[in-house]
């Protein structure tokens, strides 16, 4: 297994758009909370989570991500535990199911992180701690906001993470919570932090 300092070195070359590298920090940091709350290796979850996406850049479509990824990520020696698992983030387009606690958790992390990244970025503050879950309930009701995050997909995927690895016992918004909370222990990594308000 790779370090987090390789990941990073591996985003950085690949990935040059500050709300690419945003997003996959955001799903990082996610994974990290889980992984510590169900018992994983938090490190292992929290690299996955960095590189899920470190081909979009150059593979802006399913027709390639995350496949071509894949290779890139075997010439560079990368597990194939790892690669399994960002394969499984896309089953539709790579055949390759979700059977991992890690599978089911990227899944799950990998969209609302984009609801909640967008709900900080309307506030004057710029400041994902000025952020409550009620004002992510109002933004996930309109449609219109934030529009490419399926909101049908991500109840969807939040239900087989919570059957998978939670007893069933995992309600939408309490995942929601627990990403929105790990998200703002990152802020100063995420920029997130006020910075972003001038």
């Amino acid at each position: 297994m790779k370090t987090r300092a390789e990941a990073w070195q591996l985003v950085c070359e690949f990935v040059q758009d500050e709300g690419l590298r945003r997003h996959m920090l955001a799903v990082a940091a996610a994974m990290r909370f889980y992984a510590q709350q169900l018992g994983y290796d938090a490190d292992a979850w929290e690299t996955v989570g960095l590189i899920h996406d470190f081909d979009w850049e150059i593979h802006p479509n399913l027709n390639e991500h995350p496949m071509q990824g894949a290779l890139i990520l075997r010439e560079r020696g990368w597990d194939e535990d790892t690669i399994r698992t960002i394969l499984s983030h896309y089953t539709e387009g790579t055949g390759v199911e979700r059977t991992m606690p890690v599978d089911f958790a990227l899944l799950a992390c990998d969209e609302i992180t984009g609801l909640i990244i967008a709900t900080a970025l309307v506030r004057p503050s710029k400041n994902i701690a000025d952020v409550e879950l009620k004002s992510i309930r109002k933004k996930w009701k309109d449609d219109r906001f934030a529009a490419g995050v399926n909101r049908e997909h991500v109840t969807a995927v939040t239900a087989d993470f919570s059957h998978a690895c939670c007893g069933g016992q995992l309600d939408l918004w309490t995942h929601i919570g627990n990403v929105l909370r790990a998200m703002q222990g990152a802020a100063e990594t995420l920029q997130l932090d006020g910075r972003l308000a001038t």
